[in-house]
């Protein structure tokens, strides 16, 4: 009879201890790229609100001197006293922001260039109502290619929301335009009055280019802030920017009415100029809601990815410590295995040997008759016991 040996445990291979851990592993790579694409994706979200948001501080800066300047050019124009004390503290403040975030848009350069421009002109006003305007129309352009610098060095001109594209486009480029042109336009129609008949066409010609260069840009910013509140889900926008626009709009359409020639080619310098006034005023109280509208939208957005973020490393943290428990949990496990089968051997070493595979007789149970028995004696018991029974019968 043969008796099967135990089986002996086999030792696991190193591919099958490892090959729990290449799991997490494999497991934790595409997280850690997920979670990297995220924080980048979030990151440069971020970097665009922030420089945004610097560029609305540059825009706000600037619109007082494009308010202060228009003033300074009719005053000129007009042949009144040019009262330098806005201009020059509006310079003052436009300065001090230059010097705080110039340098991150990149406009400290055309800011020199108007600086100097508006400096020349506080120090050397012109006499002449024609030079004035020149001198005057050179500066505002100057001006406003700052603006248009701003807005693309600041990443406004590509925000990817529709209500605060539509509000950046409208207090960058259409109100400060419409500002200079409108200036511009009651300022050519003062000069016309004195120009000889012989320029009277070319005059004509050029207060129609100046008509359409004002109300185009009004008529733009008009669009813009009602797309704005059209696209927008913040509630507090429409009732905020609606009432000054309102009010800004009708004074525009006085302005296309005083602006128009009548038949005989004649315009009211007089009434052009309180139009233009009641539009510089509509367009100081407006600048102020849509700048503050517009910065809340990008601090709103602002905090949404910093929320964002903070939920991506919330999630790839606890993604990490859940790995890092299933790791340790395979770990003991393996540690388990490897400490059972020490055991094992360790027992089958204190045994000896393999167990035997033949059955022997036990020793107490002898198949050999005793060296001083009778023959025969203890191989019939039975003969012995029964022999006088069987006699007597």
């Amino acid at each position: 009879m043969t008796v099967p040996a135990p089986r002996v445990r086999r030792r696991p291979s190193v591919a099958g201890r490892a090959l729990p851990l290449l799991l997490v592993v494999v497991l934790l790579a595409p997280l850690a790229l997920l979670f990297v694409q995220t924080w980048r994706l979030t990151d440069d979200d971020r970097d665009l609100v922030v420089s945004e948001r610097l560029g609305v501080e540059y825009l706000r800066a600037l619109a007082p001197v494009t308010d202060a300047l228009v003033e300074a050019q009719s005053a000129a124009v007009a042949g009144r006293p040019v009262s330098g004390e806005e201009l020059t503290r509006a310079v003052a403040n436009c300065a001090s922001v230059d010097a705080r975030i110039g340098d991150d848009l990149r406009a400290q350069e055309r800011w020199a260039g108007l600086r100097a421009k508006l400096e020349a002109l506080s120090d050397q006003s012109p006499t002449d109502p024609e030079t004035a305007y020149a001198a005057y129309g050179e500066t505002t352009d100057l001006l406003l290619e700052l603006h248009r610098k701003v807005r693309e060095t600041s990443g406004l001109v590509r925000d990817p929301e529709s209500d605060s594209f539509f509000l950046q486009d409208g207090i960058g480029k259409d109100l400060p335009q419409a500002m200079v042109a409108a200036g511009r336009l009651a300022d050519l129609t003062v000069l016309a009055a004195r120009r000889p008949a012989a320029q009277q066409a070319r005059t004509v010609a050029e207060l129609a280019g100046v008509r359409v260069a004002a109300l185009a840009p009004s008529a733009d910013m008009v669009t813009d802030l009602r797309a704005a509140v059209d696209n927008s889900e913040s509630t507090n926008l429409g009732p905020t920017v609606l009432t000054p626009l309102d009010t800004y709009q009708r004074a525009v359409e006085a302005l296309a009415a005083y602006s128009t020639p009548t038949p005989s080619g004649e315009v009211d310098p007089g009434r052009l100029a309180g139009a233009r006034a009641a539009v510089q005023s509509a367009g100081q109280q407006l600048q102020p809601v849509i700048l503050n509208e517009l910065d809340a939208l990008l601090a709103d957005r602002l905090d949404d990815l910093d929320r964002e973020r903070w939920l991506a490393v919330g999630a790839a943290v606890t993604a990490v410590l859940l790995l890092a428990a299933l790791a340790a949990i395979l770990v003991t496990a393996a540690r388990r295995a490897r400490h059972r089968a020490a055991e094992s051997r360790a027992r089958t070493e204190d045994s000896g040997a393999l167990p035997p595979t033949h059955w022997r007789a036990p020793a107490s149970r002898p198949t050999e008759p005793r060296p001083l028995q009778p023959a025969g004696t203890g191989r019939e018991p039975a003969a012995t016991q029964w022999g006088p029974f069987d006699a007597a019968r």
